[in-house]
C-alpha cells in the first residue's frame, strides 16, 4: 500500500503537470479537492483517465467520484479494492 500511495502522489504530479508539487508535498490523507491540493473537475477528468490506463479500472458510478478522489488514501484505497 506505501508503494502505490508513492507511485500515486508521482503519477498525480505528472498527469496534471503539478511542476511546484513534489510528492512529499502532498500528505496521504490531504484533500485533493479544494482546500487541499487545490485540483477542479478538469483535473477529475484526468486522474479518471489515469486510473483507466495505468491500472484498468473505470469508475462506473460517477456518484462515488467525489468519495474515490477525496485523498491519495482513499484513491489508493479504491484501486486495491477494485484491480483485477
Amino acid at each position: 500500500m506505501e508503494e502505490l500511495v508513492s507511485n500515486l502522489k508521482s503519477q498525480i504530479i505528472e498527469c496534471l503537470n503539478l511542476e511546484d508539487v513534489k510528492p512529499e508535498d502532498i500528505g496521504t490523507s490531504d484533500p485533493l479537492f479544494g482546500d487541499g491540493l487545490g485540483l477542479d473537475s478538469i483535473d477529475a477528468l484526468e486522474l479518471i483517465v489515469l486510473l483507466d490506463q495505468e491500472y484498468g479500472i473505470a469508475v462506473a458510478d460517477p456518484e462515488k467520484g467525489k468519495e474515490i478522489f477525496e485523498s491519495v488514501e482513499s484513491l489508493a484505497n479504491y484501486i486495491t479494492a477494485n484491480r483485477a
